[in-house]
């Protein structure tokens, strides 16, 4: 949805990230978010964690298997 797999966003926490993020890329992000899960460094996370900037975030979509 943001239509990139990297991009570098300040903020300090994981939801100020994704809010900054939603600016940026539109409602097509916006309305992917709360299907997503949120991984910090590689953890699940919630927005409220702090993040520092040689932190990665990651949204994941869910995906179907078979």
């Amino acid at each position: 949805a943001a239509g990139t797999g990297k991009v570098e966003i300040a903020g300090a926490t994981v939801g100020e990230v994704i809010a900054a993020a939603s600016v940026l890329y539109g409602d097509e992000f916006v309305n992917l978010v709360p299907e997503c899960r949120v991984w910090l460094n590689g953890d699940l996370t919630q927005e409220s964690a702090q993040v520092d900037e040689n932190d990665e975030i990651a949204l994941l979509p869910p995906v179907s298997g078979g």
